[in-house]
């Protein structure tokens, strides 16, 4: 069904930024970029997969059925995302927040071409009705000239928008209340901890998607960043967080909570590192969710096979410290790869427990649709493994409406501190906003 051809790289670098340039011309884009940060369990240093020759794209009724038999069918690499909003085909839950975006709730689509990088090898998939123009691809793509300087002026050109005001969804005085609401839920007992997320968005925005994307990237360098096009409507995504992968029959989730600022000095910066490592609240957020994850896995999981591998681990970023905790489980045979998908979605980091109970109260608070944010992008490969990402430190853009939109949260537990948690969520911010301003 396919051609499989190995090419050898010299520059890296270079080559990624050429794929992505020369992958502007189609309408169905995926691009994913490690940027080489050193991870246990990563497959390739970037993958690009595009051109759709089939797709499927829903709204959230039945739409994990849909996949499974879209994926058990074309049994072929399949590339694409999950909505946050799908929550409503697994709970009797809703979303009747503003939306801006109008994305689908749901988009794979199987690519007629395929480039996996990983060290200098090369290796190009492409459908065997297209398997002739793989020579001409390649050359085309070595002639790229990825020449994208985000702070030089284009007079006359529309993504300029430095003019463009970027507003707050909820202001701070309301959003203090509403994380005072959450308090008084976990205090009551009805909940222990709830992400709780605000939106901040462009109206009219013109922007030019893989020139920001870039910067976003150059500012970030995170482990799952993404670039995403479905026609009109775009993903840029720099996303430290794995939200599971599947190995044969291993599971791998990966759940970031704890954050804390990186300093230029290093004595100031490793001392944010080890304050923390330290930080009662910030652990009992992780192993909170950690637990969840446990108990998420544990549901397609062999018997005795859910580990956790590694508990409140520091990760420094480009722009923040994170705590992450890595846990594992060997799916039983009786599953099938989108069971263990739907069994832990939405990912735990990005809700709270018990997670039913949370979803509900937050879809009260928050007062935008999440749709692709708190999502997750990844891919499915012909055996059935899958890699997804956690869609956060993200700009959505939709061209079609100019509608530009990111959104930050934090999680809330009874030691949370109001102020505290608005001003992680500035600083989850930050990058995003610099890419727009």
């Amino acid at each position: 069904m396919r051609t499989s051809i190995i090419k050898s790289i010299e520059n890296s670098t270079l080559f990624k930024s050429q794929l992505l340039t020369w992958a502007q011309q189609f309408r169905e884009v995926v691009f994913m970029d490690s940027n080489d940060y050193p991870q246990q369990y990563s497959s390739y240093d970037c993958i690009l997969a595009v051109d759709a020759f089939t797709s499927i794209k829903t709204d959230y009724h039945n739409a994990f059925e849909e996949l499974k038999q879209y994926q058990q069918v074309t049994k072929d690499w399949l590339f694409g995302y999950l909505s946050y909003d799908l929550k409503n085909d697994i709970e009797v839950l809703n979303s009747n927040n503003f939306d801006g975006l109008n994305f689908p709730d749901l988009f794979f689509f199987q690519p007629k071409k395929i480039f996996l990088l990983k060290g200098v090898q090369l290796e190009i998939q492409y459908l065997n009705m297209c398997d002739d123009e793989v020579e001409e691809d390649f050359e085309e793509i070595r002639l790229q000239i990825s020449d994208f300087r985000p702070e030089r002026k284009r007079t006359g050109e529309a993504f300029q928008i430095s003019d463009i005001e970027i507003k707050q969804r909820i202001s701070k005085d309301n959003y203090l209340d509403k994380v005072s609401n959450l308090l008084e839920h976990i205090h009551r007992g009805d909940i222990y901890e709830a992400n709780f997320c605000m939106e901040f968005y462009l109206e009219n925005a013109l922007i030019n998607p893989l020139e920001k994307f870039l910067k976003l990237n150059e500012i970030s360098k995170s482990p799952q960043a993404v670039f995403l096009k479905n026609n009109t409507q775009f993903l840029l995504s720099a996303s430290p967080e794995r939200y599971i992968k599947k190995e044969g029959d291993l599971l791998i989730s990966q759940p970031i909570k704890g954050t804390a600022k990186r300093f230029v000095d290093p004595i100031e910066d490793e001392k944010s590192k080890n304050q923390l490592a330290s930080d009662p609240k910030e652990r009992a957020e992780n192993i909170m969710v950690s637990d969840l994850v446990r108990n998420d896995l544990s549901r397609t999981a062999q018997k005795g096979s859910v580990k956790v591998e590694e508990l409140c681990g520091i990760y420094s970023f480009e722009q923040v410290h994170q705590m992450i905790s890595t846990i594992t489980s060997k799916i039983d045979s009786q599953y099938a790869a989108v069971d263990a998908i739907k069994t832990t979605f939405p990912m735990g980091s990005m809700t709270g427990t018990p997670k039913v109970s949370v979803l509900k109260i937050i879809e009260e608070l928050e007062e935008s649709k999440r749709g692709l944010y708190s999502g997750a992008v990844g891919y499915f490969t012909p055996n059935g493994d899958f890699d997804f990402n956690v869609v956060i430190r993200s700009i959505l853009y939709n061209q079609e409406n100019k509608y530009a939109s990111f959104s930050v949260g934090s999680a809330i537990t009874s030691l949370s501190i109001p102020e505290n948690e608005y001003e992680e969520c500035l600083l989850k911010a930050k990058a995003m906003r610099e890419v727009l301003s």
